[in-house]
Order: structure tokens, then sequence, then C-alpha cells
């Protein structure tokens, strides 16, 4: 990794952050009156460990890292956007990642005024790493790769990550928030290998809390000290925390929902596999399929009138006449095929 002060923005690196009152004093207190907090309606009255510390021992636990390591955000969102703000100075660096991808990272991009480069995938949804690497220059600050990848549903062979990461000295952003689907084992053991890597994980797909909105960055700790210096204060609230701490205390119904997700997930490739209209059902390590269908914006009209919403993603680059499906329950599943009959016999 280039050196962590030279990939920073200049007024990143000499920002001064704010100081809340829970932050100056992080011991137990039997009156509380540093904050102008209402003293009345607990626990929501207080406001909540800005560091989440108790959550943070919590997830490295589970995740078998150190809880320097970890970055909660609102949302993995939140990390995508402060990750490009504190690395990447608008109107000067640039951001490189795959096409098609996850929207949001174009989105943060274009909020914080950086340009975005797309590098298309073959068509083998794999990535050309020869160009990926072309495409960056000395003012490319962060390659965005997501693995599984949304909306292709593939994992990326893992020697092609390994040798951008190897190639390149800026900020790597994996997101990993599928890897539970998958049979990979994912990066996040490989973070001491290199410093410049961040692994993006959530809640909000195998542990069923994307209500919540508690998305996980996982990096070094000088990159994790950045990030949390840059962030707002109390980011995460008192009820996500102690929901997730409550989830997270029995890992096992997580262990249970993915089982069931992935047993539907081949009970639905094979039913759909056999409807005239489906063209391809693509190979998945999510918790959702990609099928290539000859007339997607009927197929997908006939599926809203019969109260099923899936996502048109026929306009998407590579993923022309395609349909993505989440795998939902078996009753849900058996509604949408249902349907999808009904369709095929009309």
């Amino acid at each position: 990794m280039a050196e962590l002060n030279k990939l920073l923005r200049d007024n990143i690196r000499k920002l001064i952050p704010y100081s809340s009152a829970r932050s100056e004093y992080m011991g137990e207190a039997s009156v509380l009156l540093d904050a102008n907090e209402n003293p009345y309606n607990e626990p929501v009255n207080r406001y909540p460990d800005p560091l989440q510390i108790r959550l943070k021992k919590q997830i490295a636990r589970i995740k078998r890292t150190t809880p320097a390591s970890v970055f909660l955000g609102n949302g993995s969102d939140e990390a995508i956007d402060l990750i490009i703000r504190a690395f990447c100075e608008p109107k000067q660096d640039n951001i490189v990642s795959i096409d098609p991808t996850y929207g949001m990272y174009k989105v943060c991009a274009d909020i914080n005024n950086i340009e975005y480069r797309k590098v298309l995938l073959r068509s083998s949804f794999e990535i050309d790493v020869e160009s990926l690497l072309d495409s960056t220059d000395q003012h490319t600050k962060i390659i965005f790769l997501c693995s599984p990848n949304n909306p292709t549903s593939n994992s990326f062979y893992r020697d092609d990550i390994t040798r951008i990461l190897k190639s390149f000295p800026g900020i790597v952003v994996l997101d990993e928030a599928y890897i539970d689907f998958s049979t990979g084992e994912g990066f996040l053991p490989s973070l001491t290998d290199y410093p410049h890597l961040v692994v993006l994980q959530t809640l909000s797909k195998a542990w069923g809390m994307a209500g919540l909105r508690l998305g996980m960055a996982f990096a070094d700790s000088r990159i994790i000290d950045v990030l949390t210096k840059i962030k707002y204060p109390y980011n995460i609230n008192v009820l996500t925390i102690e929901t997730a701490l409550k989830a997270l205390r029995n890992p096992g119904n997580k262990e249970k929902w993915v089982s069931a997700i992935l047993h539907q997930r081949d009970i639905l490739e094979k039913e759909l596999n056999t409807l005239s209209f489906v063209l391809k059902v693509y190979p998945s390590d999510a918790n959702f399929l990609l099928v290539k269908v000859n007339k997607p914006h009927e197929i997908y009209q006939h599926l809203v009138k019969q109260k099923i919403v899936v996502r048109d993603r026929s306009s998407v680059s590579l993923c022309e006449g395609c349909l993505r499906m989440t795998v939902g329950t078996k009753d849900e599943n058996a509604m949408l095929l249902d349907a999808l009959k009904t369709y095929q016999q009309n």
C-alpha cells in the first residue's frame, strides 16, 4: 500500500474530529449530566455509544478479528461514502470499478464529485483484470469490487482479486454483502496480508436485519481510525445496537436461514429452468437468481399484476433480457412459480 497519509485527502489528514460527551467519558457512572439529555424515557433518552464498543466486540468474536479492525455504519452505504470522502479529492481523483455492479458506488462517487470509471466484465461475468488495472492512473485512489457480485450473482476468481490487491497501491474495497451464501471463504482472513484492503459485510442479508441498517467495514486499524474520525458522532442508534447484540448472540438462527435459502434457491433454479420462456438461469453464490427470459418487461408487468415484485435488470450492462429474483420462503417461491406458469399458459 502507498503510505496512508499520502492517500488521504489533505483536509482529512488535518481534521480535528468532533468530540462528543460520550466519547470524552467512556466509563460507568451513576449520574450522567454531561450531554444535556432528558433524564426521562429510558433507554432511548441517552445518546448511544459513539464507538459501539460492545457491538464491535461481539462482531469481532464472530468474524474472528479484532474490534480495532471493525467499523460500523448506517448500512454499508455509509462506509462506502466515508471511504470516498476520506481518500478522494473532488474534481481531481478517480475511482475504478466493474460494470455491472452495485449502483451505490457510482452514486456516492457522483455525490462527492469524483470521476467514476467503469470497466466492463467479461461475457462470463468475470473480471477483466488487465483492463481494470489499465484504467487506473496516479489519481486512482480506490478500486471497488463486489463478490459475490450484484446483479450477476457470481463470486470472482480468488486469484483475480489477489492479483488486483498485489498490483494496485491504493485502497481496494471488496464488498462481500452476499458472502454467507457463497461456498468461498471471502477475504476477511486476509486483512493482515493486505493493509490497503477494506472488506464490507452487512447484517442485511444472511442475518435478516435489513431494516436495522447496520453495515460493517473491516480493515487495518489505521483505516478504521480514519473512518471513525470523519463519521457523524452517533451514527448507530441505541435500538439498532441492542437489537443487533441480541441477534448476534444466536448465530444459529443465521445458519438456519442461510441453509433454508440455499435449499430454496436450488429448487427455484430447477423449476425456472423448466419454463419455456426462460433462456438461462445463471449460477448463483447469492440469495438471488439472475434469470434471462425472452420478454423481461412483459413478464415483469405480469408479475406485478399478481402483486409479485422482482427486479427488471434488462437495461443493465451484460444483463439484457434479465430479471433478478430474490429467493423467498417456500410459499413465496411457490407463488412466484405459479404466476410464471400462468404467464406461460397465456
